[in-house]
Parts: structure tokens; C-alpha cells; sequence
């Protein structure tokens, strides 16, 4: 899957990845949705922001998780 809105530039925010040209981290994106906001909340917060912007913020952490193997801590 392609993710044309987001962005890993080692020159831009020290590599993490962006959403577009805006510098808004697609962990800010992740953390935001994680906290019970909703899309038009954070579109109506960040207007500069679109929401393929957050559909794709999105389906790039989903994919990202898919291709690693994340350690859980047992109880």
C-alpha cells in the first residue's frame, strides 16, 4: 500500500513520520484517536489537516505493526 500523505525524511523531525509537508507526527495522529478523539475534533483543532490525512496516519501505524513482532510484557 502506498501512503502518499505521509512522510520519512531524515532532514524532517529527525526521521519520524509526518503527515505531508506539516510536521504533525502520525503518532500525535495515533495518540489523539487513542484518547477518544474523534476525526472531526481533530480536523476542527488542526485545520490544515485533512481527513485522508487521518485515514492514512491510520492504516501506516496498522502497517507498521504488521511488519513487527512487538514484545508483551506477561502479567
Amino acid at each position: 500500500m502506498a501512503f502518499e500523505r505521509i512522510q520519512v525524511d531524515p532532514r524532517k523531525m529527525g526521521g519520524v513520520p509526518i503527515i505531508r509537508d506539516l510536521r504533525m507526527p502520525v503518532a500525535t495522529i495515533v495518540n489523539m484517536v487513542a484518547d477518544g478523539r474523534t476525526a472531526e475534533q481533530i480536523l476542527d483543532d488542526f485545520p490544515e489537516l485533512e481527513a485522508e490525512d487521518l485515514k492514512q496516519a491510520l492504516q501506516f501505524a496498522a502497517a507498521t505493526l504488521n511488519e513487527r513482532q512487538v514484545p508483551l510484557l506477561s502479567a
